[in-house]
């Protein structure tokens, strides 16, 4: 008898696919699951009262507020930066086009820890630019800039990164094409580009947003920790379980447990979508 497409691609005994999906499964509600439950139980376990007084509390709503702005602003510089450095990646040809790969990776290999510092090296009282700062009262550190700028760099590779692989698989015949009938540039991106890398396009949006407001270490060094003005959701709610406010902690924490959910759901519905529609697009070339 012939053998399907997947008895070929699971050649393993049946305990052993048993045992690892066991094993997987296990691993999972452990590491993943357990901790997520933990999260709103000790956020809840108070009741809902006193839950939603822990959000409704100055210093939280100032932290979450915070948070949507530092995200506001560096998701959108983000996606701007990420999709002309992924043009020019993924469509010409220039000298120091791996450096600019390299500093786009530049944040995977950074601590974000080291980051901070390295803007407090610039921005600080004692650093580079720090005395002239003063001397004209602009605050970069420990004031809303030095968090966004902070943000901003631990999330620059998402978007591009998304999109950089997406775009060379596609190549740029149908750009050529599009010039050559007398289309602009602007013209030739929103009507041929756009189109065909807009779920990419999402899914670094999607990956870049949750990693700015869920930032911790860059962010602390920059923030000065103070509190109701410089302190994100992350950074409350290590001050509120440092001072044993569990129910407050756990309960700015679920936010952030909320919107890892959120993004779960939406990146998975990107990546179905971005599938379906391979498949239609595969399915029309065979038809073709």
């Amino acid at each position: 008898m012939a053998q399907t497409p997947r008895s070929i691609a699971t050649t393993e005994s049946r305990p052993v696919r048993w045992a690892l999906t066991t094993l997987a499964l296990l691993f999972i509600a452990l590491f993943l699951l357990l901790p997520l439950v933990s999260v709103f139980t000790e956020a809840l376990r108070k009741g809902f009262g006193l839950y939603f007084e822990a959000l409704k509390e100055p210093d939280a709503w100032s932290a979450i507020k915070l948070t949507l702005i530092a995200a506001l602003i560096a998701v959108p510089l983000n996606l701007s930066f990420g999709l002309a450095a992924a043009w020019a990646i993924a469509k010409f040809d220039f000298k120091g086009k791996s450096i600019l790969i390299t500093l786009i990776d530049l944040p995977f290999s950074v601590s974000p820890v080291v980051a901070g510092l390295i803007y407090m090296l610039m921005f600080g009282t004692q650093g580079w630019i720090g005395p002239w700062l003063n001397d004209h009262d602009i605050k970069i550190v420990f004031a809303i800039p030095g968090i966004v700028l902070a943000t901003v760099f631990v999330t620059v590779p998402f978007v591009a990164r998304e999109l950089i692989p997406l775009m060379e698989a596609q190549g740029s015949e149908e750009e050529q094409a599009a010039l050559s009938l007398g289309a602009s540039g602007w013209q030739t991106f929103y009507r041929v580009t756009l189109p065909n890398i807009k779920w990419g396009l999402l899914y670094g949006v999607i990956l870049a947003n949750a990693r700015a407001m869920g930032e911790f270490g860059a962010v602390s060094v920059v923030s000065g920790h103070i509190r109701g003005q410089t302190n994100t959701i992350p950074l409350h709610v290590e001050i509120l379980y440092n001072e044993y406010n569990f129910v407050g902690a756990f309960a700015c924490a679920s936010i952030l447990a909320l919107l890892a959910l959120v993004t779960l759901g939406v990146k998975s519905w990107v990546e179905w979508r971005t599938e379906q529609l391979a498949a239609r697009d595969r399915a029309n070339a065979v038809d073709g």
